[in-house]
């Protein structure tokens, strides 16, 4: 220091930490959660979790989901995934983005070694950014961290599945019914079904506010989603 004093690294650290100092080089940059809030309409999240077959045969869920919107864009399955397997995941998922007008400008995952790296070479190819999340930080992909909660609580913990082609069937079902049914946080747009994905203060309402209100069956009979037709009444 200028003073002719020497102070420890670690002595400047926490200094510096007790007065909510961030690092030099990160003061005038963004937190990494004002970077997602302002690039999640091109903010693409992939993840993969296991499954066990009742026949003890493992299987690996690979999906794809989209920040501002929350929806899930891919998710597929697999015994083994190959390098092969998993590039052609990343080819679909970008023949889709360009279908629905997405954008993407950045991917984010974990540095599991499945994400083959001709995977992320397809997505660096479309101009995209491939961040790496950091080690055994799962907060840094908590919106993907927390589909896979929802799907296991919601669906897959409910019940045994058989085979590989069983656990597709269920996936395909509840992505459905979590991309069009399930209600989400408040103020998330879904310009994709241009509707307003319905908040859970709906229900409070009255009767005469509803023109009609359907229900059907999913996953297994376990939710029951409501659908509602016609305009509210304000």
């Amino acid at each position: 220091m200028k003073l002719g004093r020497t102070v420890a690294a670690t002595t400047i650290r926490s200094v510096l930490l007790a007065a909510g100092i961030p690092p030099a080089p990160r003061r005038s940059g963004l937190s990494w959660k004002q970077f997602l809030k302002a690039h999640a309409e091109s903010v693409i999240a992939a993840d993969f979790f296991c499954l066990d077959t009742v026949f003890f045969k493992r299987l690996h869920v690979l999906f794809f989901v989209h920040l501002s919107t929350r929806r899930i864009l891919s998710a597929a399955c697999t015994a083994e995934p190959t390098e092969a397997w998993v590039t052609q995941q990343a080819r679909q998922l970008m023949w889709r983005l360009e279908d629905e007008g997405i954008k993407l400008g950045y991917l984010i995952h974990d540095r599991d070694k499945k994400f083959a790296p001709k995977a992320d070479l397809v997505f660096r190819s479309a101009g995209a950014r491939v961040i790496l999340t950091p080690l055994m930080a799962p907060l840094a992909n908590s919106v993907a961290e927390r589909w896979v909660g929802s799907c296991r609580r919601e669906a897959l913990d409910r019940m045994l599945i058989l085979n590989q082609r069983h656990l597709e069937a269920v996936l395909r079902q509840y992505c459905i019914h979590y991309n069009d049914e399930r209600p989400h946080r408040e103020g998330i747009y879904d310009r994709h079904h241009a509707a307003v994905i319905r908040p859970l203060r709906l229900l409070g309402r009255s009767s005469a506010q509803f023109a009609s209100l359907a229900s059907s069956a999913a996953i297994g009979s376990w939710h029951r989603p409501h659908d509602l037709f016609g305009t509210v009444a304000t």
